[in-house]
């Protein structure tokens, strides 16, 4: 499984980023997190507002920063 960080780089994205570090070590799972912070790659992905999250390239959530049980439900 792939997790990857849509951001610019602002508090909240390193937030986002933050928080699913910490979902992916409470679930005990081997994952590859990936912050993407170009915004021609983030528009690729259908992007508009960050920050946002997509799991194996599908987003599942846009412009708001996931608490830890949100990811956790979400990749668990």
């Amino acid at each position: 499984m792939k997790i990857q960080i849509l951001g610019t780089g602002c508090p909240k994205c390193k937030r986002l980023y933050e928080n699913v570090q910490q979902a992916v070590g409470e679930l005990s799972l081997d994952v590859e997190v990936i912050k993407i912070q170009d915004i021609n790659e983030i528009t690729n992905f259908g992007v508009m507002v960050t920050p946002a999250l997509a799991i194996d390239g599908d987003v599942k959530k846009a412009g708001k920063v996931l608490s830890v049980e949100e990811i956790k439900e979400l990749v668990g």
